[in-house]
């Protein structure tokens, strides 16, 4: 997660679909960190090494220009040809929610925290902390059924983000992200939400992790929000020998350089490892302003009470989701979860489809998993 600056805020806010209530309400309580002790630690076998490169892959073909009337600055990549968003295919997610890619594994129960520096417009370097926790919690997004994961975004100490994001995975290994639904506080108040989810709005899905990542290949979109100026891509790097953080270290480091149209000279670059996951986020470029830093710091898996935990704190911001965002949230059924179908029991139920019909007459599938 980026925090986007204030200015560049209010400029999408104003290109928007989406009205945002002003009505102040409590931002989410973070899981406290004494809630389970840290049951993994740094890789106690190493990784496989890397196999025989793969394939080039195949560039998607140009799909239908941006919704007309938002106008979005081509980035390079863009301009050079490239397609704004990936071609998608929603009959390719057979077992969507089963993410075991080598470099983005999301098992539920997992808590990821990371922690670095950002830099204020003063140039002071302030403390920051992100906690991605994987849930148990799906959520059918287009007729998508995505794993939901509940970040949370403290810079000097004070929630300023929570964020739902929505992951699945395709039948090739590729990890897309289908969407997210972000809020930012200011004092412990809400203060807005810029929501993009794929098939609203002319949004689209983007790759956040490639089955085959291969150095030179083209660059991706990682999402396609025109409503709320989200145009990240990514491209791969390099696979670094290996990478040392606070968790220990880590050998055969994906390296993927992120940019967007909205900071064309500046990039992210987050470093991956094998079977873990993200492990490190630094910068590069003479456009990047808040030079943001993080080093993974804990990885753990949470007990079924902890769990348990996360879900109902999710849940909160979802129905703070569909309280401010009704045009573009709202579009969506509720994320279900185990036990939360008709008969089910606390804890991990069989797969089962239900049909759910409102008063109002609209229906929709619940489905839950193993």
């Amino acid at each position: 997660m980026r925090i986007v600056t204030r200015l560049f805020g209010v400029i999408m806010l104003l290109l928007s679909a989406v009205a945002c209530s002003t009505t102040p309400t409590a931002a989410p309580t973070p899981v406290p960190h004494t809630a389970v002790a840290p049951t993994v630690a740094a890789p106690t076998t190493a990784p496989a090494e890397p196999t025989a490169a793969p394939a080039e892959p195949t560039a998607p073909a140009p799909t239908a220009a941006p919704q007309e009337g938002i106008e979005v600055v081509p980035t390079s990549a863009i301009a050079a040809g490239l397609p704004a968003w990936e071609s998608f295919d929603s009959n390719n997610f057979t077992q969507s929610t089963t993410i075991n890619n080598r470099y983005m594994p999301l098992a539920p129960g997992t808590r990821y925290i990371y922690e670095g520096t950002t830099i204020e417009d003063d140039g002071t370097a302030v403390p920051h902390r992100i906690e991605i926790h994987v849930t148990d919690m799906t959520k059918v997004i287009s007729g998508i059924q995505t794993v939901v994961t509940w970040d949370l975004d403290y810079s000097n100490d004070e929630l300023v983000e929570a964020e739902l994001a929505f992951f699945a995975q395709d039948n090739a290994g590729n990890v897309w992200r289908i969407g997210e639904y972000p809020e930012t506080y200011e004092g412990g108040k809400f203060l807005e939400a810029h929501p993009w989810l794929h098939g609203v709005a002319d949004a689209h899905a983007g790759i956040s992790m490639q089955a085959e990542p291969k150095v030179g290949t083209p660059s991706y979109s990682q999402g396609w929000g025109p409503a709320v100026g989200w145009s990240d891509r990514g491209k791969i790097d390099e696979i670094a020998a290996e990478v040392c953080v606070a968790m220990g270290c880590y050998k055969d480091v994906l390296v993927v350089a992120e940019t967007s149209t909205a900071e064309p000279d500046a990039e992210q670059l987050k470093f991956w490892a094998p079977t873990v996951g993200n492990i490190r986020t630094s910068w590069r470029g003479a456009g990047e302003k808040t030079k943001e830093t993080l080093e993974l710091t804990s990885l753990e898996q949470l007990s079924p009470e902890a769990l348990i935990e996360v879900r109902t704190k999710a849940l909160e911001l979802e129905k703070s989701a569909y309280e401010h965002s009704a045009d573009v949230y709202g579009t969506t059924p509720p994320a279900q979860y185990p036990g939360a179908l008709a008969g089910g029991t606390a804890g991990v139920v069989p797969i089962a489809i239900v049909v759910v019909q409102s008063a109002n007459g609209a229906a929709w599938l619940r489905v839950s998993r193993h």
